[in-house]
């Protein structure tokens, strides 16, 4: 498996992976399809932003999976601090995709002088819940029905952690 920054290329196959998480699961809260240029538009902010945008590929250069660090609010104070999102393709869940691209992004964040990581799961999701807390992060909140998707209310828990200096 190779973990790289994210490149032109690969948004068609990002888009792909993350409108079957629209489509198909609770994990995202939106609910319409998104088309590469949409998706062209949020790789750019993250970079506008001097953030990391990192895909994993397969053996055969296939992206596989793909994470990212976003602002986690606008206000100046809160500038060493970012949400974290991973995302993988439906077939290469459980084979250490999430694991590697968490690693390759945190060490990014750490070459960028962050300090705080956030990340947002919508629950249950025991996959997710289980790879943040390898990366030490611990659970810091629950909002209980905060989002409705499928004709059903869901809950999304909030773990924090830190970037070792």
């Amino acid at each position: 498996m190779l973990v790289r920054t994210i490149s032109d290329e690969d948004v068609n196959s990002i888009t792909e992976i993350y409108n079957y998480y629209i489509s198909e699961t609770l994990a995202t809260f939106e609910t319409e399809i998104i088309i590469p240029n949409d998706m062209s538009e949020r790789i750019s902010k993250v970079k506008s932003n001097n953030l990391p945008w990192i895909v994993a590929e397969d053996d055969f250069g296939h992206v596989i999976g793909y994470a990212y660090a976003t602002k986690w609010r606008e206000r100046f104070a809160y500038r060493f601090s970012v949400e974290i999102t991973v995302y993988l393709s439906a077939t290469s869940t459980n084979k250490g995709a999430g694991t590697s691209l968490y690693k390759a992004l945190f060490a990014e964040l750490k070459l960028r002088n962050m300090h705080s990581v956030i990340g947002g799961i919508t629950l249950p999701n025991a996959a997710s819940v289980a790879l943040h807390e390898k990366f030490g992060m611990v659970k810091v909140a629950h909002f209980k029905e905060v989002g409705f998707k499928n004709n059903q209310w869901l809950d999304v828990g909030y773990w924090q952690g830190a970037i070792p200096h």
